[in-house]
């Protein structure tokens, strides 16, 4: 291996660069300037989300724990986007609230560091690499959901969610054990050769889906998402539900329809119960919610399930579909938490009963929760629409006729309590409506940034045949 095997690993190297110039920037900048390390690290992450955008040729290195190709490639890109505007969105919190408590750079370093992580874990060749990038990218948003300090719901959700995570990966790593033990071996590439459906092999993959259903999720795995949600900061929470979601379920994808594709009729059956059991679950809780952060929650636990329909084919049009959707997922969800964040960050009001009127008095507000909401309960012509659309056909192309019929139902129940939101912002109102504020530049540069990619994903259709395209390189 030369040297110029290690521009495989360009985007690592260059975010952990990043993290160890913020680092030395936090030793020697003074105080009362601590302010501009937002700045620098927007600017600095921002550099790194564009050169991400690169080609990369398609090789492997240190034995083949770590790969590359286009697919892996691209998604690493649509992480750096989500990261990007979850930055944007989260600057004047940072600016108002952290800052002066010297945790700034902390924060920076916690969230790139997580990063890495999820870099590593798709990137990951074999078994020691995967579980250690899944470590990597758990532990520093723990953290961070504890960040509020003074706030007793944020400790609460740093414990519920460290607690929860180190049961996953208990499990994760007892079922990677026993694959381990009935292949012998943790490499990707030989495992796909020897594996068969025994019963220890079996319950290995049970105990693994698990682990990785805790990060996704999914249904009986998401008790600790509702409470997280409300109690972490809101980018905490929106890059628990964008990013490390997206991450969680690429590589799931990947090791299902490769390493693990000679037990597909064996997990077939189980993703089929889990997406009826996420779908509804997610939906009808959601019903129930009248705090933001809660009610976005339990719209992603819906969500995750719809992703499942796409998983559940194993093959290249599945795994173009559910990389389609996590995409069009990124922009809409991201636009839907920036609203929120926006409004706490202002008024501090998250409840839905607060929106009331909101229309009238923030009326560019109002339309990009709209456009969020409509996306994300697939009403055309935005992205959300053919997100689902083509995971809905994915299915229905290999006889899934009563999933998706299933799958429908439920889209209506999503449509719904998606319209609540609406209603509330258009329709009702209120004499103690959220006053007129303007948004600082970042902030409006990320909601921008998100509008577009929902307006953009639902008009321009080639994005879905380059994802198409680059499928091809898992199978």
């Amino acid at each position: 291996m030369n040297i110029g095997s290690f521009l495989l690993m360009r985007q690592e190297i260059l975010l952990l660069a990043i993290i160890l110039l913020l680092i030395i920037c936090e030793i020697f900048i003074s105080q009362n300037k601590k302010s501009s390390i937002i700045h620098l690290a927007i600017f600095l992450f921002g550099i790194h989300t564009i050169v991400g955008f690169f080609a990369i040729e398609e090789s492997e290195i240190f034995g083949g724990m770590f790969r590359t190709n286009g697919l892996i490639h691209f998604f690493k890109n649509v992480l750096n986007i989500g990261v990007l505007i979850i930055l944007l969105q989260s600057a004047d919190w940072l600016q108002e609230k952290i800052v002066h408590e010297n945790r700034g750079t902390e924060f920076f370093v916690l969230l790139f560091s997580s990063l890495l992580g999820m870099y590593f874990m798709i990137s990951s060749g074999d078994f020691l690499m995967f579980y250690l990038g899944l470590e990597l990218s758990m532990l520093p948003v723990a953290a961070l959901a504890a960040y509020e300090t003074t706030q007793r719901k944020s400790s609460e959700a740093g414990i519920k969610l460290i607690l929860s995570s180190a049961l996953a990966s208990g499990v994760s790593l007892f079922g990677i054990s026993m694959l381990y033990a009935t292949t012998g071996s943790i490499y990707f590439n030989d495992i796909i050769e020897v594996i068969t459906a025994t019963n220890l092999s079996i319950l290995g993959l049970i105990l693994f889906f698990a682990g990785l259903g805790f990060k996704i999720s999914l249904v009986p795995f998401h008790f600790w998402t509702a409470d997280v949600y409300e109690g972490a900061p809101i980018s905490i929470a929106s890059y628990l539900s964008v990013i490390s979601k997206g991450a969680a379920i690429f590589i799931l994808m990947i090791l299902l329809f490769t390493v693990l594709k000679p037990l597909m009729h064996i997990w077939e059956n189980i993703i089929y119960v889990i997406a009826v059991a996420t779908m509804f679950i997610g939906n009808l809780f959601a019903l129930r919610q009248q705090n933001m952060k809660r009610f976005l929650a339990f719209s992603s636990i819906a969500q995750a399930g719809f992703i499942l329909l796409g998983l559940i084919i194993g093959n290249q049009l599945g795994a173009a579909t559910v990389v389609y959707f996590v995409l069009v997922y990124v922009f809409s969800n991201l636009a839907a938490f920036g609203v929120v964040q926006a409004i706490s960050l202002r008024t501090g009001k998250e409840k839905m009963s607060d929106y009331e009127g909101l229309y009238r008095t923030n009326p560019n507000l109002s339309l990009v929760m709209m456009l969020a909401l409509f996306s994300l309960a697939g009403i055309p012509p935005v992205a959300g629409f053919f997100g689902k659309f083509f995971l809905f056909t994915a299915a229905a192309s290999e006889g899934y006729y009563i999933l998706v019929f299933i799958a429908v139902v439920n889209v209506t129940i999503s449509l719904y309590y998606y319209l609540l939101v609406v209603r509330a912002m258009f329709l009702r109102q209120s004499d103690t409506a959220i006053p007129f504020f303007k948004n600082n530049l970042y902030m409006r540069l990320g909601l921008i940034i998100a509008v577009l990619g929902i307006l953009i994903l639902g008009i321009y259709s080639p994005v879905y045949d380059y994802i198409y395209e680059l499928s091809k390189n898992i199978l």
